[in-house]
């Protein structure tokens, strides 16, 4: 590696910093972190149950699975509501992905890596939300934002996956998480070979979507699991997580 010379009373180059890997270049970026940290505060913003509680007084974490996402919010505000909320929790993840994919990558080595750290840091700000404690939703809609601004045609193929399971089987809990498993399997067949970085991404949001809907498989193995259009019952006890 040759390294420029500086002139005297001048600062070395930054050179050397930008000729490492992209996972190490990127440690020595402040606005990256920046631009996580926003990223991790956008996606805490419970926008489900703040629309919630506004609308019809109902606090989400306290009614039908107890989960603050778009789900439960359908069943307590109807779809429409349900939709809004759903869509600002899309934006949650979208946002922080499409900001840093225009104004963030000075190094176009760093913009891969950047847009799924950011995208993560989305999903978590929304499964373990920095103004509730660390608890929070599912990370689906947020996590289908973040995918959205890195690569449609990846969300495309979860998508096609989702309606198909929902209108099988009437889950919304089993078709996310067999959307999810579909994310990393459409990335590894659709994304370039030099973006493993989206590939090690969207297999964490996989693992993710599967631990956060373990409530979802074990209602479902009970048999206590509301369909889409059924009205919760009693016997779906709320739970901050669930």
């Amino acid at each position: 590696m040759v390294v420029a010379r500086s002139s005297p009373g001048e600062l070395p180059p930054l050179t050397p910093i930008l000729s490492l890997p992209a996972e190490v270049a990127f440690v020595f970026r402040p606005l990256s972190w920046a631009a996580i940290a926003a990223a991790y505060l956008l996606g805490s913003i419970p926008f489900g149950l703040v629309l919630a509680k506004w609308i019809r007084g109902v606090d989400l974490r306290q009614f039908g699975s107890g989960n603050i996402g778009a789900a439960n919010a359908v069943r307590a505000m109807g779809r429409g509501w349900g939709l809004v909320a759903f869509a600002l929790d899309f934006l949650k993840g979208w946002g922080p992905v499409f900001f840093c994919a225009h104004y963030a990558g000075e190094d176009p080595r760093l913009v891969p890596l950047l847009l799924v750290v950011c995208g993560t840091a989305a999903v978590l700000g929304h499964c373990y939300s920095i103004y509730l404690g660390f608890r929070g939703g599912k990370g689906v809609a947020t996590g289908c934002g973040a995918i959205v601004a890195i690569d449609p045609r990846i969300f495309l193929a979860g998508g096609v996956v989702w309606l198909v399971t929902l209108f099988t089987t009437r889950y919304v809990g089993l078709a996310s998480i067999m959307m999810g498993l579909t994310f990393p399997i459409a990335t590894w067949f659709l994304a370039a070979e030099s973006e493993r970085a989206l590939l090690i991404g969207s297999t964490l949001l996989t693992v993710l979507i599967l631990v956060r809907h373990r409530s979802n498989l074990q209602r479902m193995l009970a048999g206590t699991e509301p369909r889409a259009g059924s009205k919760p019952s009693s016997s779906h006890a709320a739970k901050p997580n669930g």
